[in-house]
This record gives C-alpha cells, structure tokens and sequence, in this order.
C-alpha cells in the first residue's frame, strides 16, 4: 500500500507543471467514506454524487500552496530582517484608487448599508471596507472551481485536510440547500465565496438573505452586505465602541511588552503609552498594535472591535488595514455627500 501510495504522489506532483489533471475519486479511499456519509447522513443522491466525484480536475495552485508543512523559526533558514512591512502593507491596500472605488460602493448601496447598520449595528466603512480588501468590491471574486478545490484540498496529502473536509461537506450541503449547481461556483485558491469571501463554513452559520428573496447569494451585495454585517455581530462587534487609535511613547519603552491582537493590557499598565487622540474614551484592556515602518514603529491602541475584525483574518496588519480603509473611505464619503447636498 506505501509503494502504491507513493507511486500516486510521484504522478502527481509530475503533472503539477503540465496539463490539467483530472481525477476520478470515486475509487479513492477517503473520498469513497466521504461519499457514503454524504449518503447516509446529509441524504444526498448517490448517483449523483459518484458522477461529480467522477470527473475532478485537481487544483493545482491550491495544492501547492497547502502540500507541506509550514517551516518553524527552527527549521527555516534565517533571513536578513526587512524593515518597513506596514509600510509595503499599507501601499497595497490603502491607495486611493481603492479609497474612491469604496466611496462609489458606499454611495451606490447606501439605503442597504444604512439597514445593515440598523438591523447590526455594524457602521458602513467597515462593511465597505472588508469588501473591498477581500474582493476590491466584487471585483475579484476568484476563478477558481470551488468543487475541485475543495475536492483537491480535501483528499490529496497536504496539511489541512480536516479542514477542508469539513469545507467540502458544508459546501455541497449549501449547494443543495440553495439549489445551486455546485460546478458553476467559482472563487478562491482555498474555496472562498462571495464579495466577502465566504468559506462554506462561514455561509451556513452566517450567510444573511438580507434582500429577502428566499436564496442567500453572498456574490451579491445585499446578501454579501447582511452577511458580512451578521458576521461581525456574531463575533461581538460593540455598536459605538472605537476600534483603534494611535498612541505616543518614547524610545523604546513598549518592547518588553509583547504586541498583537491576542495580548491585552489595562490602561493603568500603560499609563506611559497614552493615545495621541484626546478624546479616545475607551476604559476597557486594549492591545498594542506594531506596525513597522522603515526608520520606526508606530504604535496603536486595539479594543474589541479590533480583535472582532481579526476574527474575518487572523491577522493584526489586516484588521488595522480594513480599519485605516474603513476610516479613509468615511471621510472621503463624507466629504462628497456634503458637497452633493
């Protein structure tokens, strides 16, 4: 069986370079028990499910990017530290053609974007702007066959395939639910839906049919805009509570002091770290928020709607990405509707 095994990796990972693979995985092991529990217990059609599994084309850039484990600080050979990460960060994320393209989005879905923010208390800019970093608002949706991907990460050896099972079985169930076919769907190199990037997952606890026609269609923005809405709120989103602001200190003294989103700190503790932004009222244990520039640091207070945005990504520069957009997007917005009246 190992020399079978093998003999099926080598094939494969030859043909990653090459034409396009297609894979019949209604002989393969694992796929064969995912099948017969889709059967027995979600009540799909066998013969209909051996006919998709019959014909899968791999994935091949998902695959790639999932194949191996992730190198430790130990394992990994030790790189010339580069300076400046927020800053290149920043530039990619943050630049004016991105701002007015979310302006255009907000004025363009105001009245659904005003009821998101009654029925959630989730303020527009920030559904704005997760739009726009995760889709550049509907643009970028992905091309990708979510079936196959699913399929590829879910049963060729790579590092998440419990994940991506789970993925593969939520996918088919809200393909079946929505009367979708699930070979039409396309999106990301992982099987992420929709103008907020759904994962399968995501869509069956809080996908939102916010225009209330009977379907939740996440690829478009009333849906896309109440589910992302919802997601925010399920993940403890407070209405009227700031999500970041920037603070002073001098010369070094923060570095004891571990940064990120998952570290928090009283204010009392950080008395000698105070925000630059006097009017900044928040009481409650806030993280501190690094980001690196070339000749210094920059340094943020982070509150729980921070760390609720991290819960879309678990990443400090993207929440204060999507926070700085959503910012930037206000006032421009702003700007415009007042010059509109």
């Amino acid at each position: 069986m190992k020399l079978l095994k093998l003999i099926y990796q080598v094939a494969l990972f030859s043909t990653l370079s090459s034409a396009a693979t297609v894979v019949d995985y209604t002989g393969h092991g694992e796929a064969k028990k995912f099948i017969d529990m889709m059967v027995n217990e979600e009540k799909f059609c066998p013969d209909e499910l051996h006919t998709l599994f019959s014909n899968v084309t791999l994935q091949q850039r998902s695959l790639k990017f999932y194949a191996h484990p992730k190198k430790t600080a130990r394992h990994s050979k030790k790189k010339k530290k580069q300076y400046g990460s927020w800053s290149r960060y920043e530039k990619k994320l943050l630049n004016p053609e991105r701002i007015d393209k979310g302006v255009a989005f907000m004025l363009k879905h105001q009245d659904t974007l005003m009821r998101a923010y009654k029925t959630y208390g989730i303020p527009a800019e920030y559904i704005t702007a997760i739009i726009g970093v995760e889709s550049y608002y509907g643009a970028y949706t992905g091309k990708h066959p979510v079936f196959d991907t699913l399929c590829t990460l879910a049963f060729e050896e790579n590092r998440r395939n419990a994940f991506f099972t789970k993925e593969l079985r939520e996918f088919l169930k809200m393909t079946k639910r929505e009367a979708l076919n699930p070979r039409e769907l396309k999106g990301s190199y992982a099987g992420a839906i929709g103008l907020g990037q759904f994962m399968p997952s995501n869509f069956e606890k809080l996908g939102v049919d916010f225009n209330h026609d009977g379907k939740v269609r996440i690829s478009e923005p009333e849906d896309a805009i109440g589910s992302i809405a919802n997601y925010f709120k399920q993940s403890g989103w407070k209405k009227n509570v700031p999500v970041a602001t920037r603070v002073s200190y001098k010369g070094q003294r923060f570095n004891k002091l571990k940064t990120g989103y998952l570290h928090k700190y009283s204010r009392n503790r950080l008395k000698d770290i105070y925000p630059k932004d006097k009017t900044f009222n928040y009481k409650d244990k806030v993280s501190l928020i690094k980001l690196e520039r070339v000749n210094y640091d920059e340094l943020w207070y982070g509150t729980k709607n921070f760390y609720v945005i991290t819960r879309y990504n678990h990443s400090s520069y993207y929440a204060m990405a999507v926070h700085q957009l959503a910012q930037k997007i206000k006032e421009s917005y702003n700007k415009q509707h007042l010059a509109m009246k």
